[in-house]
């Protein structure tokens, strides 16, 4: 009998120990090593701290991954809810550079307050979206051109939405800060907004609707990047959109290019018609800016829509497409390659714009400047090595002739 017990003792003592060494196991595998620890200062953002650190703005979802996971046994380490808002003094773990660092199964990027300002709920994660190839990416963006035509634009519907207000942000120096979302073609657009404190004008606040230039999108953040220009205009009593466009940051959809597909155009038209539905704007004073990719953006958005009564292009992509396509064949770019791929095919489904040249005018807002919705100043260096000064030079020259 006492044979029988010892047994079964030894045997509960085999099984105890067994379990807890696989806890143990367990236990290493969710652990998190941290190559070093950074504490944010003042201008800091996840993807400068990634490019800084990891060597590549595209990886700063390691650092999120590997912050989380650390918080969820140090207290001292930050709980980044959305990548988008960081906090002054927050501590992170950033992994080693070849070991991404994998968050535990109850880590996700969900609504919680941070402690740098009152949030309301965050920006969804990015759902994933099937991955075209770059050639069935280039053959769709060659098949869209039609859908640019201003007259098909025209007859379009922007009736936008709501602007909902998805996150509270630290406040400017006068005005409030908010990441807010809207509608466009179904998708969910995310954007910047700022409003002035004080009262009102009678009629409500004048309105600037801010349009980016190109910033990939796999790495694009709504809190990042002209900063100092949004502050310009937002401390001077104006509302400032800025949209995310389709595919950018936390924005539903997939990203494309302005030039070979209405996509991004009618994501502003929208946020111009969310916009005139806030209360506290002036629908009667909407502005528009915008910056290389931006300006084409606006001016395109200037010759559809009467709703923009001024606009202010900084070395903007606004040539015709013959020049488009003359004045970039120099121009070293990672996308070069690419962009002379979707030219041919273009090219093999239209003609080139010298052999047919009423198909590339009608996609062109250069070929409708008389119909401009506002007058337009215009910005560009002359010693600017990424867009072409001639661009400008010879808008001016087109919207003075008209």
């Amino acid at each position: 009998m006492s044979r029988q017990f010892s047994r079964v003792w030894i045997s509960i003592l085999m099984l105890a120990l067994l379990f807890s060494a696989r806890l143990a196991a367990v236990s290493a595998q969710q652990r998190v090593e941290c190559a070093a620890d950074a504490t944010v200062q003042p201008g800091d953002t996840l993807s400068l701290l990634a490019a800084r650190l990891l060597g590549s703005a595209a990886a700063y979802p390691q650092i999120v991954a590997a912050t989380n996971a650390k918080a969820a046994d140090d207290g001292s380490y930050a709980t980044i809810a959305n990548p988008s808002v960081l906090g002054v003094g927050w501590k992170l773990c950033i992994p080693a550079a070849d070991a991404p660092a994998r968050a535990p199964a109850n880590s996700t990027l969900q609504s919680t307050p941070t402690p740098s300002a009152p949030s309301a709920a965050l920006p969804p994660t990015p759902m994933p979206t099937p991955t075209l190839t770059e050639s069935q990416a280039d053959q769709r963006q060659a098949e869209s051109l039609p859908e640019l035509r201003i007259d098909t634009m025209r007859k379009q519907r922007y009736p936008g939405s709501d602007l909902v207000i998805e996150q509270t942000l630290a406040p400017g120096a006068n005005y409030s800060r908010s990441i807010v979302s809207y509608r466009s073609d179904g998708l969910k657009i995310l954007a910047l907004l700022t409003v002035p404190n004080g009262e009102k004008p009678a009629t409500g606040w004048p309105v600037v609707i801010f349009n980016h230039g190109y910033i990939p999108p796999e790495i694009y953040r709504t809190t990042e990047r002209y900063v100092a220009y949004v502050d310009g205009f937002a401390r001077n009593g104006y509302i400032v959109l800025r949209s995310d466009y389709r595919g950018h940051g936390f924005s539903e959809g997939e990203a494309g290019s302005a030039y070979s597909a209405p996509d991004y155009t009618v994501d502003v038209l929208n946020a111009v018609a969310a916009v005139k539905r806030y209360p506290d704007a002036d629908p009667n004073r909407i502005g528009m800016w915008g910056h290389s990719m931006g300006g084409s953006i606006t001016l395109r958005t200037m010759v559809t829509t009467g709703d923009i009564k001024a606009g202010v292009i900084w070395a903007g992509v606004v040539a015709t497409y013959a020049d488009l396509f003359a004045n970039w064949d120099s121009r070293e770019a990672p996308w070069r390659e690419r962009a002379l791929r979707w030219r041919q095919l273009a090219f093999d489904a239209y003609g080139t714009p010298a052999e047919n040249p009423t198909f590339w005018n009608a996609i062109s807002p250069n070929s409708y400047l008389a119909d401009l919705s506002g007058p337009i100043q215009l910005h560009h260096g002359t010693l600017d090595a990424d867009v072409p000064l001639a661009y400008s030079q010879s808008l001016a020259q087109q919207i003075q002739a008209v």
